[in-house]
């Protein structure tokens, strides 16, 4: 058999080859999903942003759950019920998740590092969808696991003060553990929408703690009949409406709450999704 003979078939073995190797090297979800794991993890400011939210969770809990009723600090029908005093921190933590979602999209806007990430995939839309996914996650794993620490220490800690307690078997108290969960990594979901949306961390920062905490506060300053009708369905109230055990006349039902709460965030990763194709990186 001559050399020629054989060229075929080392060029077939060849081609063989390098089509493995591609396709044992072409962009996966699965991949990129674990390229912002990655990410995620390996960033020292992420992770103490994440222990900074556990720890505002859990720690206010249990200064609310010290100080309701005994005269230095706010009385106890201003939380309505014992699992609202525990989660007395959810707000503020809050403010936490919100800026770590922005940080984690617009972030790489201002190092430059989105360049790098698009080139990797060219698709653009699975680099959205990974961060979405390993965001949603790590936060309603970690923030369940605060919220549900928060309850356990603030109930401990008003039954030792002879206070009304909650029990998780009680009606609305897990549903309300898992609201707080909720609410808390949506409000990161909305913050890196938004960090896509503007591509300008401090921008984002601005808009999203504005739309969260600042906007319902303005709300109340308008005539009754608007406040009664457009207040109940700002993003934060409407999450407020899913930790809530008693829920209020004038306030979303928990199912309404987390309609409302869900359509905002999936309107604003529908619209990021949109401007990351159109524009360049």
């Amino acid at each position: 058999m001559s050399t020629t003979d054989l060229a075929p078939q080392e060029t077939q073995e060849t081609t063989g080859s390098a089509g493995r190797n591609a396709g044992s090297l072409r962009v996966t979800f699965p991949r990129v999903v674990r390229m912002e794991w990655i990410k995620l993890r390996s960033l020292r400011s992420t992770m103490y942003t994440l222990a900074i939210t556990v720890v505002l969770v859990v720690g206010f809990g249990l200064l609310f759950s010290s100080l309701v009723g005994s005269g230095d600090g706010p009385g106890e029908d201003d939380f309505g019920d014992p699992t609202s005093i525990s989660l007395g921190g959810v707000t503020l933590a809050a403010l936490a998740m919100a800026v770590l979602g922005v940080l984690m999209s617009a972030g790489e806007y201002a190092t430059g590092s989105i360049r790098a990430t698009l080139s990797a995939v060219p698709a653009r839309l699975p680099v959205l969808w990974g961060k979405a996914v390993v965001f949603a996650a790590v936060g309603l794993v970690l923030m369940l696991v605060a919220s549900l620490g928060a309850f356990l220490a603030g109930q401990a800690v008003l039954s030792s003060r002879d206070m009304a307690t909650a029990a998780l078997s009680d009606a609305g108290v897990f549903r309300a553990l898992v609201g707080a969960a909720v609410y808390l990594t949506g409000a990161g979901l909305i913050g890196l929408a938004v960090g896509v949306l503007l591509r300008n961390t401090a921008g984002a920062i601005t808009t999203v703690v504005g739309a969260l905490f600042v906007l319902p506060g303005l709300i109340q300053l308008l005539p009754s009949s608007w406040n009664d009708a457009i207040g109940p369905h700002l993003p934060s109230n409407a999450a407020n409406a899913l930790m809530t055990v008693q829920t209020s006349s004038d306030s979303l039902s928990p199912g309404a709450g987390l309609a409302v709460f869900a359509g905002y965030i999936v309107v604003l990763l529908a619209g990021a999704a949109v401007l990351l194709k159109r524009r360049d990186a």
